[in-house]
């Protein structure tokens, strides 16, 4: 197999804590002789992002470290921002993850919402009966809609167009259908659930008519319901196993739900993310994969939860490089290393979670879990092989 370029930007504060940990856990999954055989490569070019960038650089994002992320599978990232930086317009280092996203065209976001162990479980602020099971992704339209509309803000009058073109709303169904088979794997497609509000926005009665359209036409195999926004923001927390399978949202709720759906999972650090610029395969796609949380500057050095940074380098994995079997033993790794020890766990958590183990501690236990489940899988690999 070739080696895999991918662009690492850390970013600020605990950004630079939790890529670490990821690089972690990608070196141990090279280093491992049943990946070794395989020649499979992670080619890492580091380079600054944000804070960091403006210090070097005075800008947040450079133009070279764009042109880097156009030639990479795909790009991991940390966390950017922080007071040193209390800077307003194009010069706060938040601008450069939008700027970086525009530049790739990543025009779907993807949140997974499912509880990582079930150790953690307990972790969610829903019982842990409601959440136990839970395992849907929120996909987020990212470039249209009411943020990217036109905008007319006056002293006492003020608008935003909430407009999509159905060439939008085609490309991100058949993105929903794409993850809708990964999701569901062996069993058959996931459902898909498109959220909208057609019974009071003409955009929305558009987004139903084209997502019923396409789906009629290029999937009618995939289970497809249609949900009012408003009704999916109780079902969320009534219910939300109820939702497995593939959320599907315009831009503004994609934003509001994947982050209701973070609070179901019980925190930030176990809410990973993709934005993807294509279906993966596809020509010109590429990925930019990164923790949902920011930076938290307040935060001690060495206590940040690495584990929404690891499951992003995962999803990396099985998006941007198609190495399934090997982002599957990445999750593996993390529900063992969170799980209880009376389940076989190592029961290894951060504070957030109700542990006290380090960034640093908590990545070494992730990798400590994976050894095991990649010697497990050579182990079964080599005992199949004698068998036939």
């Amino acid at each position: 197999m070739p080696s895999f370029k991918i662009l690492v930007l850390p970013g600020d504060h605990i950004g630079a804590e939790v890529i670490r940990e990821a690089v972690k856990v990608l070196r141990a999954v090279e280093a491992h002789p049943s990946v070794a055989k395989q020649s499979i490569k992670f080619d890492l070019d580091f380079d600054l992002l944000g804070g960091q960038s403006i210090d070097v650089h005075g800008i947040p994002l450079t133009p070279q470290v764009i042109e880097k992320a156009k030639n990479s599978v795909a790009v991991l990232f940390g966390a950017v921002g922080g007071p040193k930086w209390g800077m307003t317009g194009a010069l706060r280092p938040e601008t450069s993850v939008l700027d970086l996203r525009k530049a790739l065209n990543c025009w779907a976001n993807i949140r997974p919402c499912k509880i990582p162990s079930p150790g953690v479980a307990k972790c969610s602020p829903l019982k842990e009966s409601l959440v136990s099971g839970t395992d849907f992704i929120v996909l987020r339209e990212n470039l249209g809609g009411v943020y990217f509309g036109e905008k007319k803000e006056e002293l006492d009058y003020a608008h935003d167009v909430w407009g999509y073109h159905r060439w939008e709303i085609e490309r991100i169904s058949r993105m929903a259908a794409y993850l809708s088979r990964k999701h569901g794997g062996p069993k058959g497609p996931s459902k898909i659930t498109s959220v909208d509000k057609a019974n009071v926005l003409a955009v929305c009665r558009l987004w139903r008519e084209a997502v019923t359209t396409i789906h009629d036409r290029e999937f009618p195999d995939i289970p497809l319901h249609h949900q009012l926004s408003d009704s999916l923001a109780l079902i969320m927390v009534k219910n939300p196993r109820s939702l497995n399978g593939i959320v599907m949202c315009d831009n503004i709720f994609g934003d509001l739900f994947s982050d209701e759906a973070a609070a179901v999972a019980g925190s930030l650090g176990f809410s990973p993310s993709a934005c993807l610029s294509g279906i993966p395969g596809e020509p010109l796609s590429t990925g930019m994969y990164e923790p949902s949380h920011g930076s938290a500057p307040d935060l001690p050095p060495n206590k940040a939860n690495p584990i929404a940074t690891i499951q992003s380098a995962a999803m990396m994995l099985r998006y941007s490089c198609d190495l399934d079997f090997l982002a599957n033993a990445i999750d593996e790794a993390v529900s063992i290393a969170l799980d209880d020890k009376a389940s076989g766990g190592l029961e290894v958590r951060t504070g957030d979670i109700g542990g006290t183990a380090s960034t640093t501690e908590m990545g070494d236990a992730v990798v400590t879990a994976l050894l095991q489940v990649l010697d497990k899988a050579e182990s079964n690999a080599m005992s199949e092989s004698a068998r036939l």
